[in-house]
């Protein structure tokens, strides 16, 4: 499932002196990168992610059939089949499908579903099945799409062929090319960097670039491949649904053969959502706090031991989730599953904005600039490290709070869905909230552990906020690498060494913050580095008394250790367990931890070259200094940490989702919680 053979009208509509050839084209013959259309109106997503592999497939030789945008997109999902689907909801794998997709068209940005919504991946399912069940039937038609075979090539470079420009690392730089292409061949050409890659830009608003684009073409680079041209029609032709996949769909999904056992309820007779809220009657509440965090394992981490601190302490009132990051959907519902956990159901949680500051076209302000955020590590890097997070959340008890996307019109949303209430607060919502709680004068602590836009954004929502705000600890930044030779930790952008990804990731929102009147302490990269001994901590953690959130932490960093022992893709994972120290050093004892400071004037560099951006350097011209951690008691830091998480005060009130299981799955009296 994936290119598109056809995109040879790449402005999507025909000018109004079009040929007749091009109007019967209509709109819409083009690509699908949508964020890079101006600069490569052909190619398709799932084949621009990776042109050369999809080359090396199509090509070897292997027989191929190939669904293309071509006809996924004679596929769109329309208002009769919408309907239809809604009466016929017979089994739960159907109920959930129909659920998924009705979310998908109640909170669209815009009110073009019916047009623009295609079947895309499940239409492939369809094409698939159709063509491995009847593929003993010779001569048999595909059922529910037109096939034709056709000599196509996948485009992987752009023409002048042979020039080096510093674009295509197969090329150059090197005397052999990779894999034995040559030289002068239709590989060697200029390689798109970026949606916003000037190469692919010409004067009439059209883009030229073709990389990832499955061309038709004749010759000997082309292969004959077996493609899906469009879907077919519904042969009844007094049915609502006009596609003959439709049908089959429904039908699949409505069988009684095969049907799930149970949903999540069923599976569970005396399920019951209950809230775990403290009382804090009686107690005198520690300094207001506000973590702003992303989905880092080292986060998680970091959000466990700020919910050990004595409520004396620290009081954590909120948790905004930066959306620059790595951050989803499945980051909320850990965050909420933690707190259920703790029994602190009381904390709100916020999610930020997805761009970062600024990064936007003028002239498509929907459109995120992804420049930026491209840093952020694939697979081995990032993505695969959370997932590790996220399989250990799967013993964590499930919380009622869950991300959702139900909205609202009073909210923006193009119309109503059937529980606007149940929307995801956003993070100024909940900081604007939080403001209007807490008692006159009192003024709130934030610790941010990922990128600053959260709190570039609060402070450009409201003038007045700085003063509210006590003071900023930000874990990140990078300083000082000229004269200790030390590199930053962008490894996916190598062409920017010196700069740290927090940073990097939002360097306007940065410097923003930084020229701000707040009261800053930074901990930089350089010291958070300190804290990397998984042995040190997680035999502390073994030594200490248990507790739920002991064990699940244990687990993690035993995972975490285990992979950085097995490959050296994973040798950044002690970077997470850095990540503590922010936590650490605003809710430990200063004198136990023996942490020193001085006062440092820096400067966020965000001038838009991306190899430079997002690094901080010393600039004794500005006049606000920032304090800046200069050094502390690493042995303290880790017998703290693991202290505080094996303390029987402020622990779990449920332990695990087995717990959970134990409770739904008998009846029970006195659940304690509201």
């Amino acid at each position: 499932m994936g290119g598109a053979v056809r995109s040879n009208n790449p402005t999507g509509c025909c000018p109004k002196n079009a040929t007749l050839s091009c109007k019967a084209k209509k709109c819409g013959n083009r690509g699908n990168m949508f964020t890079a259309f101006r600069g490569n109106p052909y190619a398709e997503f799932n084949i621009f992610l990776d042109p050369f592999a999809a080359y090396q497939v199509i090509h070897s030789g292997i027989p191929v059939t190939v669904v293309p945008l071509d006809a996924t997109n004679t596929i769109p999902i329309t208002k009769e089949f919408f309907k239809t689907f809604e009466k016929n909801q017979d089994t739960y794998e159907a109920q959930y499908v129909f659920k998924s997709l009705k979310m998908t068209r109640d909170t669209r940005f815009d009110h073009h579903f019916f047009t623009s919504y295609f079947m895309w991946d499940s239409f492939m399912s369809g094409v698939a099945t159709s063509s491995m069940r009847n593929a003993h039937k010779e001569g048999l038609e595909n059922e529910f799409a037109e096939m034709d075979y056709m000599n196509i090539t996948v485009i992987t470079s752009n023409e002048p062929y042979g020039i080096s420009d510093g674009s295509n690392a197969l090329f150059d730089g090197r005397k052999i090319p990779t894999f034995e292409l040559q030289n002068n061949g239709v590989h060697s050409g200029h390689v798109q960097i970026g949606i916003k890659d000037p190469f692919c830009f010409r004067g009439n608003g059209s883009g030229i670039c073709k990389d990832g684009y499955t061309e038709e073409v004749s010759g000997p680079d082309s292969v004959r491949v077996r493609v899906a041209t469009r879907a077919k029609p519904n042969h009844d032709n007094t049915s609502l649904l006009d596609r003959e996949y439709f049908v089959s769909f429904l039908d699949a999904l409505n069988r009684p053969q095969q049907r799930g056992r149970f949903n999540f309820t069923s599976q569970f007779p005396h399920y019951k959502e209950v809230l775990y809220k403290p009382d804090f009657t009686g107690k005198e509440l520690g300094k207001p706090m506000v973590f702003d965090m992303d989905m880092s394992v080292g986060d998680f981490l970091a959000l466990i031991y700020l919910l050990k601190v004595p409520i004396e302490e620290i009081n954590l009132k909120a948790i905004l989730v930066t959306g620059t990051g790595w951050a989803n959907a499945a980051t909320i519902d850990v965050v909420y599953d933690v707190l259920h956990m703790m029994g602190r159901d009381d904390i709100a949680v916020g999610l930020g904005d997805s761009l970062g500051v600024n990064q936007y076209y003028p002239d498509q302000p929907n459109t995120g600039d992804c420049k930026y955020s491209e840093a952020i590590p694939h697979g081995s890097g990032g993505r695969l490290d959370a997932d590790t997070l996220y399989g250990l959340a799967r013993d964590l008890p499930r919380s009622p709070r869950r991300y959702t996307a139900e909205n609202s019109i009073e909210f923006g949303a193009p119309r109503n869905t059937d529980f606007p209430q149940l929307r995801q607060p956003l993070a100024l919502e909940v900081w604007s909230s939080l403001v209007k709680s807490i008692d006159p004068g009192s003024k709130i602590t934030i610790l941010t552990n990922g990128p600053l836009t959260n709190l570039a954004n609060i402070l450009l929502s409201d003038a007045n906020s700085s003063s509210i705000i006590q003071e900023v600890f930000i874990l990140g930044g990078h300083i000082d690498y000229i004269h200790n030779k030390d590199k930053g930790n962008v490894n996916s952008a190598l062409s920017n060494e010196y700069a740290e990804l927090n940073m990097f990731l939002d360097p306007l929102a940065a410097k923003m913050v930084f020229e701000s009147p707040l009261n800053i302490t930074l901990l930089p990269l350089r010291m958070q580095r300190k804290l990397s001994a998984f042995p040190e901590i997680i035999k502390r953690l073994e030594q200490k008394k248990t507790t739920p959130e002991a064990i699940f932490t244990r687990r993690l960093l035993k995972r975490l250790y285990g992979l950085q022992q097995k490959n050296h893709i994973y040798r950044h994972l002690d970077t997470f367990l850095g990540e503590i120290l922010g936590a650490i050093i605003i809710g430990g004892d200063q004198n136990t931890i023996n942490s020193s400071f001085q006062v440092k004037h820096l400067k966020v560099i965000a001038e838009g070259r991306i190899h430079e951006d997002g690094q901080i350097i010393v600039d004794k011209g500005k006049t606000k200094g920032i304090n800046v951690l200069e050094d502390f008691n690493i042995v303290s830091c880790y017998n703290i940490f693991a202290t505080y998480l094996g303390h029987q005060e402020q622990s779990a009130v449920i332990g695990s989702f087995d717990e959970q299981r134990r409770i739904w799955s008998s009846p029970r009296k006195g659940i304690v919680g509201v």
